[in-house]
């Protein structure tokens, strides 16, 4: 597997980290085509706030430059970027000056099967709550054990994802997707200022649907309110959009607007 640590080729980390200590980071996924990083500003962007919100220095610059020299020598495949604090001592007060560590990890591409995009996927009802932190909330910080419990929930290939919800039971997300719901011609997504993964596909579809004249509210939805929609669909920055076929009772046939935006998604990710 290719790997740099701070720019260089490594595989080697300080057992000091606070990444793996506390958790003190932030990552991004990032799908690599012909050489090149996709929905690049997008996760820099993402990648600011997240650092700004953690007090972690942000060299945008840098960070660009070596992506886009790794991206080339992978070739094809995901980048992993993982920007940690850095070495502390034990303890949870933030060393001074923080030192920030930059990991690069590369991966093949990931292969998922033609039917998910086709014909859709079935969504699999978690028990497991996402808690509320709105000081963390959008974040995809290092801290991913409510998802790593959500999707241990179920080992059969029927379920493809997992649904998330609240502990007040608003629903919020896949274990790995954002969640996008179609009602009368307007799209619905779940506001994730409590809890959740702000994705940087959701952002993008989010404009593009703008950008076609399409009605966008970002609220409030129970689990009534998504067995209640004409469409339903996932996304993610790696493959793209997946529509959602069954959940409980409940079957869904691929809408008009899910196909849209699944072509948009395509598009942007050469899939």
């Amino acid at each position: 597997m290719l790997s740099w640590v701070d720019g260089r080729p490594s595989e080697q980390l300080s057992v000091k980290d606070r990444g793996l200590a506390y958790g003190d980071g932030l990552f991004e996924t990032i799908a690599v085509r012909e050489g090149a990083p996709t929905l690049l500003d997008r996760h820099l962007a993402r990648l600011a706030d997240g650092c700004a919100r953690l007090c972690l220095p942000f060299d945008a610059p840098l960070l660009r430059g070596e992506l886009q020299a790794f991206s080339r020598q992978l070739g094809e495949g995901v980048v992993k970027l993982i920007l940690t604090r850095g070495d502390g001592l034990r303890g949870y007060a933030p060393p001074q000056p923080t030192m920030v560590r930059r990991i690069l990890q590369g991966s093949p591409k990931p292969t998922y099967p033609t039917q998910h995009a086709e014909l859709g996927v079935r969504l699999f009802p978690c028990t497991t709550r996402l808690a509320e932190q709105p000081l963390l909330a959008g974040m995809k910080h290092l801290n991913r054990l409510e998802q790593v419990l959500a999707r241990s929930e179920w080992q059969d290939s029927e379920h493809a994802e997992g649904l998330m919800q609240d502990g007040a039971g608003r629903v919020i997300e896949g274990v790995f997707s954002n969640l996008f719901l179609v009602k009368g011609g307007a799209l619905l997504t779940p506001d994730l200022s409590r809890c959740g993964v702000a994705g940087v596909m959701r952002a993008e579809l989010l404009a593009q649907a703008e950008t076609l004249g399409v009605s966008c509210e970002v609220g409030d939805f129970g689990l009534d309110a998504l067995l209640d929609a004409d469409e339903v669909f996932l996304c993610n920055s790696l493959y793209g959009v997946w529509p959602v076929r069954a959940l409980l009772h409940r079957d869904w046939s691929v809408g008009p607007l899910t196909r849209k935006l699944q072509a948009i998604a395509c598009d942007l990710l050469d899939c």
